[in-house]
């Protein structure tokens, strides 16, 4: 089929997420909002359903997460720790390039 270029006047938040979802994708935002058009008009869903239900599970002691700052926090930190433990094996630090200095004249 011809394509046409058109302008487009979207809400910040959904220029965001179209890009995200096209990068997301390896496709361009009009080949993505291509797409969502066409199945609206195929009367289709556009795009793959997702849910994040049932992927966290909330400790029953805790049930209003009064915890979870300092539980996020220990995380991050273990994680932290673990990325500059691997990064340090791998750091050169050898002399860069030496320049000589410049002769005044």
């Amino acid at each position: 089929m011809a394509r046409r270029a058109i302008s487009v006047t979207l809400e910040t938040e959904n220029v965001t997420w179209l890009k995200g979802r096209a990068g997301a994708t390896g496709e361009s935002v009009s080949e993505l909002l291509d797409q969502i058009v066409t199945a609206a008009r195929a009367g289709a869903r556009a795009g793959q359903a997702r849910s994040v239900a049932g992927t966290i599970a909330i400790e029953s002691s805790d049930p209003l997460l009064e915890t979870a700052d300092a539980a996020i926090r220990a995380a991050f930190d273990a994680s932290l720790g673990r990325a500059v433990a691997l990064r340090e094996g791998n750091i050169n630090y050898g002399a860069g390039r030496r320049t000589r200095p410049k002769r005044r004249g």
